[in-house]
């Protein structure tokens, strides 16, 4: 095959996800991430960040990052263990494992790196890895990266969990890892920690949890998902780029012999520029604002709450919870983008979600709450939801 061919055949599928509906397009920002963006020259009110506790924007950690900026230069040029280490990144991760009561962390460029390099250096071909089966690619990836014999259950079936860790330990597996998302980004589920913990309790397995979408307002001071249950897990992986201040970074925090041994061998590690002073600075900033955010994760909950409600009373199909991820059911991916277009026209901000992030069949529009939104911003958006749905044939 030639060149022509080549590029005419990555042409040609192009041409084919446009005309089944899924093509998806990028809007420019030309505003700071808040709950008010402007987009195109237009100001939208804002309903698909994951900026839940509104600090992408915060004066605290702008200051924090600037300071930084100045004192310690603008990035490292090197990965962490050749030059590229400052004090400041040490202290970030064991504040980091401070916060979340583990021995140690170690910091990545984003979470997808952390879960992509966390599985290889852990387990051989003689141990077994049990999956969810709605986990987060970055789970997925990784888990295909190490030599692990690979199981998986169906979302949230203890039942099927338990079927399968049977089968691991049947199999003759050395270690066994239970790795799950701790809230399911795209149905905004939480996982069954308490079930999931005890099971693995039960079979001598050890547990992993991404708290991504979690970390800094699910459980008490923001710690996730574990402390929302009052359960423990072996490892947490996570990000700085959400809730805690909107940037990029992610980490895994554990015990001590899992981090040491992933920064001898997690390759995202290795052979990754260390992450810049700035970001990092940042980092430690918002988690002295989160652990002293309660009345900004009060108006996220009341925020979902109100926003739950209304949507439901409009006559919107909804998937149940208790998250601030709020998802709104179109079921095919066309209708999802034409809601999505009517509520842009409309001041409102949001993307329809489709295959393949979802399956076929349960396209919707993912809204999302942050702790910036006011009840007025949630009533314009309501008034423009229930607009739209009917203009789109939704409702």
């Amino acid at each position: 095959m030639s060149r022509t061919d080549f590029l005419d055949h990555l042409e040609h599928t192009l041409t084919e996800i446009e005309a089944a509906g899924l093509f998806k397009r990028e809007r420019l920002i030309s505003s700071p991430q808040s709950a008010h963006v402007i987009v195109n020259g237009t100001p939208l009110l804002n309903l698909c960040a994951n900026n839940y506790l509104g600090l992408a924007n915060d004066p605290a950690l702008i200051a924090a990052a600037h300071r930084a900026l100045d004192a310690q230069g603008f990035g490292m040029a090197s990965v962490r263990f050749i030059c590229g280490t400052q004090d400041m990144h040490r202290q970030l991760e064991q504040r980091i494992a401070q916060f979340l009561g583990m021995d140690d962390s170690i910091l990545f460029a984003a979470c997808f790196d952390a879960n992509g390099g966390l599985f290889e250096p852990l387990l051989g071909p003689e141990d077994a890895v049990i999956s969810d089966a709605l986990n987060h690619a970055s789970i997925i990836d990784g888990i295909r990266l190490c030599k692990a014999k690979r199981y998986r259950y169906a979302n949230s079936d203890m039942a099927d969990l338990e079927a399968q860790l049977q089968a691991a330990c049947a199999d003759g597996a050395r270690h066994i890892l239970i790795a799950t998302d701790g809230v399911f980004s795209m149905d905004g589920y939480l996982a069954k920690l308490p079930e999931i913990t005890a099971l693995a309790e039960k079979y001598g397995a050890l547990t992993m949890v991404d708290d991504c979408h979690a970390t800094g307002f699910m459980g008490p001071q923001g710690r996730g998902t574990p402390a929302h249950h009052g359960v423990s897990v072996d490892i947490l992986t996570g990000t700085l780029g959400k809730a805690l201040g909107g940037a990029l970074g992610g980490y895994i925090a554990g015990p001590q012999a899992v981090i040491d041994l992933l920064r001898q061998r997690a390759r995202p590690y290795l052979f990754s520029n260390a992450l810049p002073p700035m970001i990092v600075a940042a980092g430690l900033a918002a988690l002295d604002m989160v652990e002293a955010a309660d009345d900004l994760r009060t108006r996220l909950f009341d925020n979902a709450r109100y926003w739950r409600a209304g949507l439901a009373d409009a006559g919107f199909t909804l998937l149940p919870g208790e998250h601030p991820i709020i998802p709104v059911m179109t079921g095919e991916a066309p209708l999802a983008q034409a809601m999505a277009r009517e509520l842009y026209d409309r001041g409102v901000f949001v993307s329809g979600f489709f295959f393949p992030v979802v399956p076929k069949g349960q396209a919707r529009i993912r809204t999302q709450m942050n702790a910036q939104l006011t009840r007025a911003d949630l009533d314009f958006a309501l008034d423009q939801f229930r607009a739209a749905g009917k203009a789109a044939g939704v409702i």
